[in-house]
């Protein structure tokens, strides 16, 4: 039996698809059913459905966000959204990112099934649990030792670089906040594990590396402002220590701070010269 999860803030919409489908006709059951973003994302991890029905205007639910995570981490997942948001650049980002179906709301009933009949058709040709996140898959001989699943990496690379783009850009936006790998998983919807794989490949870097460049870009502004300590660009820019911030200014840097300081600010006092 394949596992339908059905996210929807509208109980109606909710109730209407659960117990209106003859889900059995396509060999379905109904897994579980969440009213909002963050608690579909934990019903989706809880229950692992092969089949997603969700709208993508909801709280707590970035809805393009939350579409290229699950395509990413788990690639064979059906999507189905059912939604009255009518903005059809959306629309054709939503299906770029991997969406099977993507209806409006109201949908006639015809609509739904033929929808439900084409994401059971394709996974009845996969043979693999749609749900199987990279990690397990690997143990299926299906994904390769970056974690990404193999030949799916055409129909993901719009899921993955959106993810990354997205994640990179929220580190930059709060590296000065004590910022956790987990805290950006969150914000682009899939799991730490996969979103360390996804930056490393993407970046060669690791989320540590890429967090201390944003601070280090960062430290480099304020430190052309003599009127400011190095303790206190080591503050501002989101260390707690200054040994740390020192260490790892040299490391990436190849002078300490000061040295940068007096280079640069020299540098600026000679008209450029030197």
């Amino acid at each position: 039996m394949y596992k339908v999860a059905i996210i929807d803030d509208e109980p109606l919409i909710v109730e209407g698809l659960s117990k209106t489908i003859a889900w059995e006709k396509w060999n379905c059951q109904v897994a579980g059913t969440a009213g909002d973003g963050k608690e579909g994302m934990e019903l989706i991890r809880e229950k692992r459905p092969d089949i997603v029905i969700t709208d993508i205007c909801m709280p707590k639910m970035d809805g393009l966000k939350m579409i290229a995570g699950l395509k990413s981490e788990f690639s064979e997942m059906q999507l189905i959204i059912l939604t009255g948001y009518r903005e059809f650049e959306y629309a054709r980002r939503a299906i770029e990112l991997g969406v099977a179906r993507f209806l409006l709301k109201p949908s006639k009933m015809n609509e739904l099934e033929e929808a439900i009949a084409a994401v059971t058709a394709r996974l009845d040709l996969l043979g693999l649990p749609a749900a199987l996140p990279v990690e397990e898959a690997e143990e299926y001989g299906q994904a390769d030792e970056t974690g990404t699943t193999l030949g799916t990496e055409e129909e993901n690379g719009e899921a993955n670089s959106f993810i990354v783009k997205n994640a990179l850009e929220y580190i930059r936006e709060n590296s000065r906040e004590k910022l956790r790998l987990s805290d950006v998983a969150d914000q682009v919807y899939v799991s730490q594990w996969h979103l360390s794989k996804l930056l490393n490949k993407h970046t060669g870097k690791t989320f540590s590396d890429i967090l201390n460049g944003a601070r280090m870009d960062q430290s480099k502004e304020l430190l052309k402002d003599p009127s400011l300590r190095i303790c206190d660009v080591a503050e501002q820019v989101g260390f707690q220590d200054l040994a740390h911030f020192s260490r790892v200014f040299k490391k990436m840097e190849g002078m300490s701070a000061g040295e940068y300081r007096n280079t640069h600010w020299g540098t600026e006092q000679n008209g450029g010269k030197g």
